[in-house]
């Protein structure tokens, strides 16, 4: 550092008598290292990694400011044991001061941009309710007091056809016993019932429901809750709810398993797409040089996640009018149930047999993966005229994200021609999911590829 200007003033001097001379950067890369996870550890105790939105501002200011100095002290600490009191204080102070007003200036603008998200609607988990009606009159109430943002209430289930209804406006969704089409065909995020305090046989019903299609199930007691007035926000200010409720959560749910799958989903996507981008190039060439009339990409609308609808591409291989002459080629279907696939399909065009081989026309999905549409791994999405034939314990396969690829394509996918194998092998990888047995049969899919099993 050199010891002109500011630097010679007394304050600068008392603060770091090292001014003037340089500082080892061995003993600045220390001093990083040892302040980041004590810092860490502050933001920890402050209560700073809760979600942005439900913490405070105060409390959010509060750890942005005070963590860095937290770990200042123990850095503090440090030295004095190592008899080094002079050991560039001038450096530790302005990195624990920049620090501070960063960290807090930085989690103040990420909870605007998640608050104004909120506002938006994107966090807003769709519930359904079920009970007895003075039961559902009171969930009502307490859902649109309590959580207007957070929760959107699409309607409630009939737990008694031919009685009372509630006196709300809320839809009916249906008799209680439907709950598992239900779960399918709308992006329903939690279910909660309120137990009533005699009957309720229905309950079981719902909750094999829920466990099958991993959904997020609350059974509240009624009798905690109809009658005597509770100050449900202190009793039970754990719950995010403030509901006294028995939570029965899927095994995956929000774990960390599932954030490194998306982060890995992202980065292997993004780059593949910049990578490949050279490949896309030529495949786009080719297809307008073979067949001019035909356009690159085929938009194909399918269904995925918990029967939310998404537009994905694949690289077009099949000619005009495939799908018109789908209806004359039925009779020649391989496959079992609902899906339509058969060998040497004459739809294909000369240049779609060589991209079907390799898998070079399910490239574009990478851009689904990217925007979190589909993953790297997962069942296949469906159509929705495929959906509307598949069994109930065939929709199970949409309780996750769909994949590029999984381990129906990885065993042999042109040698299986009954539907329901197709579903059981789907079922088997979402009972059995880990980030590592993504891991292999994304290399087993790399194997297959490069080997020219494709359809």
């Amino acid at each position: 550092i050199v010891s002109t200007g500011v630097l010679q003033h007394p304050w600068v001097q008392a603060l770091s008598p090292t001014v003037g001379s340089r500082l080892p950067l061995v003993r600045l890369l220390w001093v990083l290292g040892a302040m980041t996870p004590t810092t860490i550890l502050f933001l920890e105790a402050f209560g700073n990694y809760r979600p942005l939105l439900q913490q405070s501002l105060t409390r959010l200011v509060a750890g942005g400011l005070l963590a860095p100095f937290g770990g200042l002290s123990v850095l503090a600490l440090i030295l004095l044991a190592l008899s080094e009191p002079s050991s560039g204080r001038l450096f530790i102070f302005t990195f624990a001061g920049l620090t501070s007003l960063g960290l807090a200036a930085y989690r103040l603008l990420l909870r605007g941009y998640y608050w104004r998200r909120q506002a938006a609607g994107y966090y807003t988990k769709n519930v359904v309710v079920a009970g007895s009606p003075a039961g559902i009159d009171w969930l009502i109430c307490h859902l649109r007091d309590a959580a207007l943002r957070e929760y959107r209430l699409l309607g409630y289930l009939d737990t008694t056809p031919n009685g009372a209804r509630p006196a709300g406006d809320l839809p009916s969704l249906g008799p209680v016993y439907d709950l598992g089409e239900l779960l399918v065909h709308y992006p329903i995020k939690e279910v909660i019932v309120m137990h009533p305090a005699a009957g309720g046989v229905w309950l079981e019903q719902v909750i094999r429901d829920c466990q099958y299609f991993q959904v997020l199930l609350r059974i509240v007691p009624e009798a905690l809750l109809l009658g005597e007035e509770r100050d449900l926000k202190t009793l039970y200010r754990a719950e995010p709810l403030h509901l006294p409720a028995v939570t029965l959560r899927p095994p995956h749910l929000d774990s960390d398993a599932l954030f490194f799958k998306r982060l890995f989903d992202f980065v292997v996507a993004g780059l593949l797409l910049a990578l490949l981008s050279p490949v896309f190039l030529l495949v786009a060439a080719a297809i307008k040089l073979t067949t001019p009339d035909l356009p690159v990409l085929y938009p194909w609308r399918v269904v995925g996640q918990n029967g939310v609808e998404f537009t994905g591409y694949k690289f077009t291989t099949m000619q005009s009018g495939a799908e018109a002459l789908k209806a004359e080629l039925m009779d020649r279907n391989e496959m079992s149930g609902p899906v339509f696939k058969i060998k040497d399909d004459p739809r294909v065009t000369r240049l779609g047999r060589f991209l079907r081989k390799y898998s070079l026309n399910e490239l574009p999905q990478l851009w689904s993966v990217l925007k979190g549409d589909m993953s790297l791994v997962g069942p296949r999405p469906a159509f929705r005229h495929e959906l509307d034939r598949y069994e109930l314990w065939h929709k199970r396969k949409l309780t996750v994200r769909p994949g590029i690829t999984c381990l129906w394509q990885v065993r042999g996918r042109n040698q299986i021609a009954d539907f329901d194998e197709w579903v059981k092998m789907d079922l088997e990888y979402i009972d059995n999911w880990s980030l590592w047995l993504d891991v292999k049969i994304l290399i087993w899919t790399a194997w297959a590829v490069a080997a020219g099993t494709g359809s």
